[in-house]
């Protein structure tokens, strides 16, 4: 277990913009930053980082948190992962009490899966510098390409030996269990005998996000028409391959430094181009691009461009992925290398300076590329063009962003010599199809309102008339916001002002809540309570810090407190202008403070009336005695 002092530190240590930093592109607004939550799909940024108060909060799916509770939702790391992870980013050096033999045993799938891959690439690693096969094949291939070494220990590049059962031997006599050797797809068994999965191949391991090694990808290096020439690791529980992209831990700074990706397709043009300088490159490991490898370059840039080979074959099966990236609200530019080269090969033909000066120059919208490409086939035939244009407008249909249409549109116009409103009038019919296919919810009418609310049992409604929700939740936020902040007790009219009571807001909440009995009745409400009547039992009040008090709650009931001190409305600088607005704070500060308690207490004496009501009603009918 991690000590409370090194927690502390790990935490006082983390700036939430940093770590939220690494995964999503942010952008100032105002004090605060936005960018494109990573926990569920949007195409308008609703998730906001706040530096001065240390906590995320995302205003569309509802996530909140700290720097300890983003990595545990992004990564899907426990706490005290999620402190080591942190620990590591900040260089801190983390002191451990003695697990006990219970913690010892909680060492989860996920992780061990993530330990064996660890191993495997070191494994690998060593073998390509440090024996003789490795060398002679493996490190005599990659140089031959042209890497350097920097590029091969940047990417941590391997070989395995073209033996049957070399790394599932060293890996069991290095204790690692066999289980988990097979589980992460390194080692396979069949009839009872176990042997490597990759033999004889130059390896390239393949990372998350944050650097992990999760898989990986190998080539063959012998002549073998039997055995593939690139064989990559099986789906498992870290690795699902259509969520993940080559070379993305890489990337990513850059890709946000220059607000742009390039797309390719293989292990080996990733290395040419940060060979080249170019660091901004992810590649889709061979596979047709998928939406989720789509929305995690989202994460980062709305601007694509997609780096494809010489060959028109190829080029043409992957315009699919032209139309997912405008289907997600991203912009796509395209850039094709000369006939027979690829952006590995290029890269090699060419000084870097002239690679970033040929990419600068050859690239086209999705439009002028999708034009040229087919074009030629159409010649002069009428209906091929007629389906050419069809086809362009159907892309352009997919954008979800009508001004970005418009300007497509005009310019398609341009380009193939088509009056504007007939293809608007094709781009509408499409529209109004993919409409037609997914209808919106239907907005129920007065009648059908009525036979709705007919529908409710008698306890639904009972429920909903005295639900003290919204009461609950502002107390709540007001107790965490203005804890310590001076309340005058409003006494009598008439009462000498030295005789106004004034204490801390949460003495007053907490006694007034405690006096007469009242619970809040979602759980962690109940549990921030419990933390202001602790707080008032052993009168600590003087330090009162709201980011300290969020950032030492249990992680269960950390989100519910961001979430309530974070607005997604910010009041602008209107001081500069004259103008000067009253806060929360300076205008009817004791008003906000009793009114929701007030409003609390008359919902459940109503609702204690009603019960009270309904067993007179009862007893009434059974002629039972009232006197109690």
């Amino acid at each position: 277990m991690i000590n409370q002092q090194t927690k502390e530190l790990i935490l006082e240590s983390s700036r939430i913009e940093e770590v939220v930093g690494d995964f999503v592109a942010l952008k100032k607004r105002g004090v605060n930053l936005l960018g494109i939550c990573p926990f569920h799909n949007e195409k308008t940024p609703s998730f906001t980082v706040s530096p001065a108060k240390g906590f995320f909060k995302c205003f569309g799916c509802g996530k909140a948190g700290d720097s300890v509770t983003f990595i545990m939702e992004h990564e899907h790391l426990t706490f005290p992962e999620a402190l080591r992870y942190l620990a590591n980013k900040y260089k801190i050096a983390v002191e451990e009490e003695v697990p006990s033999a219970e913690a010892m045993e909680e060492k989860n799938q996920r992780e061990s899966l993530f330990v064996v891959s660890g191993y495997a690439q070191r494994y690998y690693t060593e073998q390509l510098w440090e024996t003789e096969a490795g060398k002679a094949v493996g490190l005599t291939y990659f140089r031959e390409r042209g890497f350097t070494d920097e590029i091969i220990n940047k990417f941590q590049l391997g070989y395995s030996p073209d033996e049957w059962g070399a790394f599932t031997i060293a890996a069991l006599s290095q204790g690692y269990q066999l289980d988990y050797l097979e589980k992460a797809g390194l080692t396979v068994n069949k009839d009872g005998k176990q042997f490597d999965r990759f033999r004889g191949r130059v390896m390239f391991p393949i990372h998350n996000l944050t650097g992990r090694v999760i898989a990986f990808g190998a080539r063959i290096l012998k002549s073998d028409a039997k055995a593939a020439k690139y064989l990559n690791s099986p789906e498992t529980e870290i690795y699902h391959k259509s969520n993940v992209l080559y070379g993305i831990a890489f990337a990513k700074k850059s890709i946000i430094q220059y607000d742009e990706c390039f797309l390719v397709e293989g292990y080996t043009d990733v290395l040419s181009l940060h060979q080249s300088g170019i660091e901004n490159v992810v590649a889709s490991s061979g596979t047709s691009l998928t939406i989720e490898q789509i929305r995690l370059i989202g994460r980062y840039t709305k601007n694509i461009t997609v780096l494809y080979d010489g060959d028109n074959a190829g080029i043409k099966a992957s315009l699919r992925g032209i139309d997912l990236i405008l289907e997600e609200g991203l912009n796509v530019r395209v850039l094709l290398f000369p006939d027979g080269d690829d952006p590995d090969s290029f890269s090699k033909k060419v000084s870097a300076d002239e690679l970033k000066e040929y990419i600068k120059n050859n690239t086209a919208d999705f439009i002028g590329f999708k034009t040229r490409l087919l074009l030629a086939e159409v010649a002069n035939d009428p209906i091929k063009k007629a389906g050419l244009i069809k086809d362009i407008v159907e892309s352009i249909a997919k954008i979800p962003d009508g001004i970005q249409r418009a300007t497509y549109i005009k310019q398609t116009s341009a380009l193939m010599d088509i009056t504007e409103s007939v293809l608007l009038q094709e781009m509408n019919r499409l529209l109004r199809k993919t409409t037609a296919k997914y209808p919106p919810e239907n907005i129920p009418g007065e009648e059908e309102l009525q036979q709705i609310e007919a529908g409710f049992t008698e306890e639904e409604r009972v429920a909903e008339e005295f639900n003290t929700a919204l009461q609950e939740e502002e107390i709540m936020r007001i107790l965490i916001l203005y804890a310590d902040k001076p309340f005058a007790l409003p006494l009598q009219d008439g009462t000498p002002e030295e005789n106004i009571e004034v204490m801390p807001v949460f003495r007053f909440i907490v006694g007034e809540l405690l006096s007469d009995g009242i619970k809040f009745s979602r759980s962690e409400y109940a549990a921030l309570f419990a933390e202001f009547t602790a707080m008032m039992e052993s009168e600590t009040t003087a330090e009162y810090n709201v980011q300290q008090f969020v950032q030492n709650l249990n992680p269960d009931v950390k989100p519910a407190a961001i979430s309530l001190i974070t607005s997604i409305h910010q009041l602008s600088n209107w001081e500069t202008h004259g103008i000067f607005v009253k806060t929360e704070q300076l205008a009817n500060f004791n008003k906000a403070i009793i009114d929701p308690l007030m409003y609390l207490k008359k919902k459940q004496l109503m609702k204690m009336r009603k019960d009270n009501q309904e067993i007179i009603l009862s007893r009434q009918q059974n002629n039972e005695p009232l006197d109690d």
